[in-house]
C-alpha cells in the first residue's frame, strides 16, 4: 500500500468491525502478492483519511499484523511487510492455530447446511486464488 493509493476497501455498513476488514483485506493482499516483502505500507494516518475513520481502528488492524508476523513497524521507517508467500513455511505454531481457526469455520459452513463435499471445494477454489500471476510475480524492485 502506497501514500498514493490504497489497495483495499471495507464496508462501514457491514457486520465486521473495520479494523478486522483492514486486516483481512492486507493479508489477501499480501497473499496474492499485491503487497510483498519489504513493501511499505501507507501510514495509520493516511488510511485514516483515506476512510474518513478514526486513526486507532487503523492502529488495531496495523497492531494485528505486527502480532501476526505480517509486518514490522518502526519510528524511522513506518510499517513494512515483513513476510510475504515467498518467505518460507511457517512455524509449527501458526500452523496448530490456523488449523484449529479454520476447523470452526469448516464447523460453521457443515452447521449451516453446506456439504462437506462442497466446504472443500470452496477452500480449495479460495486457495487457489492466490497462487495466481501477483503471487510469482517479480518483487516491486525487480520490477523497477
Amino acid at each position: 500500500m502506497s501514500d498514493e493509493a490504497v489497495l483495499v476497501d471495507v464496508d462501514p455498513l457491514s457486520p465486521v468491525p473495520i479494523y478486522q476488514q483492514l486486516r483481512d483485506r492486507l493479508i489477501e493482499a499480501i497473499a496474492d502478492g499485491r503487497l510483498v516483502r519489504g513493501q511499505s505500507l501507507s501510514s495509520v494516518r493516511t488510511v485514516a483519511r483515506a476512510f474518513g475513520i478514526n486513526v486507532a481502528t487503523v492502529a488495531k488492524a496495523y497492531d494485528g499484523l505486527r502480532q501476526d508476523g505480517l509486518i514490522a513497524t518502526t519510528s524511522k521507517s513506518g510499517s513494512v511487510v515483513v513476510r510475504d508467500p515467498s518467505s518460507g513455511p511457517p512455524d509449527a505454531a501458526f500452523v496448530a492455530d490456523w488449523t484449529a481457526r479454520v476447523r470452526t469455520l469448516l464447523a460453521e459452513a457443515v452447521a449451516r447446511g453446506v456439504p462437506p463435499a462442497e466446504t472443500v471445494e470452496i477452500c480449495g477454489r479460495q486457495a487457489a486464488s492466490f497462487t495466481g500471476p501477483a503471487a510469482s510475480g517479480p518483487s516491486p524492485e525487480e520490477a523497477r
